[in-house]
């Protein structure tokens, strides 16, 4: 008999634990409240960064001082709505005493740990299935002003140098070079990293992922799930599922499961945002972090996509429209020139932990419960590695990896 798995939420760590499980024979039931790869989840509406070399924790060395500033400026990438604040303190609190330079560093290594790999892991989940189309191997860049403005943000290219990570830099002569487009203010020097990647279309592919997995025998249910516990799976309207192993990666959504074993969660969301401009007049040739703004443009399918502005005000509040507008703004310091024949705006929940890291390992309160979530920018980059070290911790493999900082329980007291 076939041992049984049911994976709690379809984004692209669930999807890639479902599809590991069953190509090693699990029978397995991916739930779903809805469709994979659909505009609800944040694996559709992220930057499409396979970004290896983002190794450098959310919160960093001064960010307590420099926060209160980026709130009152209208073209910084932060914003808060002010009702929500004290219930973000619990979780803002602890966030920003892991900024301190000691944390930072040991944060940095565990991140790195998950990301280094990132294409290999996307090209090895996707093989052979209608998904391996939308993956590119390419340079990702972090554009900024000057010379100067790049050596001001040294402190994280320190970090990814000391993961191993190298880039070439470009001056401005060289950049127009690869770029013609580019003559803003804001694009003046260009650090590039090789062999890094994205996809073409985050929410197909993350779809094309899912089909691959019911078209090897996995089951697809679109249902909202009310409680976990070990060996079931509990849905609205009171169905039961029995599993084996029950696996939650339902990103914010997982806290008030998880919390429903036992665990304190101190996940909060990071209300995230694009704008697809669509048939633009031009479009870089691979993705691109402009540090003045603190968004990315990737080139898609679509059309080109800016992703990366912040917005805290938890799950219940619609769309703002100002981080919108300031995506709109920061492309024009980029390309001026820039045209296009349509847009296409986006918000999200981001899952993220006080540490940014995310919670990864089974349950001790819980046997038979996974956990793999809180991916925070990184969801996407990311989320094949986590789906595959589901799959090992479910057969009971050990992971050839120290688990400890991803500890479930490390909240709890």
């Amino acid at each position: 008999m076939c041992a049984k798995a049911v994976v709690v939420g379809a984004g692209i760590t669930g999807v890639a634990a479902a599809l590991w499980l069953r190509r090693e024979g699990w029978e397995v039931t991916l739930v779903e409240r809805g469709g994979p790869g659909g505009r609800g989840q944040a694996s559709f509406g992220n930057a499409g960064l396979l970004a290896a070399a983002s190794v450098v924790p959310v919160s960093m060395p001064g960010l307590i001082w420099r926060a209160p500033k980026m709130l009152l400026d209208p073209d910084a990438p932060l914003f808060l709505r002010w009702r929500y604040l004290p219930r973000l303190m619990p979780w803002l609190v602890p966030f920003l005493r892991n900024g301190s330079a000691e944390k930072v560093q040991r944060i940095s290594g565990s991140i790195a740990a998950l990301t280094g790999d990132t294409v290999e892991q996307h090209e090895a989940l996707s093989a052979g299935t209608g998904a391996a189309r939308y993956i590119r191997r390419g340079d990702y860049g972090f554009l900024y002003r000057d010379r100067a403005a790049f050596e001001a943000d040294g402190a994280g290219f320190a970090l990814k140098r000391a993961h191993g990570f190298r880039w070439a830099e470009h001056e401005a002569e060289a950049l127009r070079a690869r770029d013609p487009e580019l003559a803003g203010a804001a694009a003046g020097f260009l650090a590039a990293f090789p062999d890094h990647g994205w996809l073409t279309a985050p929410g197909p592919y993350v779809a094309a992922l899912a089909e691959a997995f019911t078209g090897a025998g996995g089951v697809l249910r679109e249902a909202e799930v009310v409680e976990v516990r070990p060996g079931l799976v509990r849905l609205a309207g009171g169905e039961e599922i029995a599993a084996d192993k029950v696996v939650l990666t339902a990103g914010i959504w997982s806290r008030r499961l998880a919390e429903g074993l036992g665990h304190r969660v101190p996940l909060e969301t990071e209300r995230g945002y694009h704008l697809l401009l669509r048939n633009p007049s031009h479009m870089p040739p691979h993705p691109c972090m402009v540090a003045a703004g603190s968004f990315v443009m990737t080139p898609m399918e679509a059309g080109l996509r800016l992703a990366g502005v912040v917005e805290f005000g938890g799950t219940g509040a619609g769309p703002s429209q100002a981080p919108v507008e300031l995506l709109r703004r920061q492309v024009r310091k980029v390309y001026p020139g820039l045209t296009w024949e349509g847009e296409e705006p986006w918000m999200g929940f981001r899952p993220t932990l006080p540490d940014s890291l995310p919670m990864l390992g089974e349950s001790p309160r819980a046997p038979g419960v996974i956990f793999a979530f809180g991916g925070q920018h990184l969801g996407l980059t990311m989320g094949p590695r986590l789906g595959r070290m589901v799959a090992d911790l479910a057969a009971g493999r050990r992971p050839n990896l120290d688990l400890t900082p991803y500890a479930v329980d490390r909240f709890d007291a």
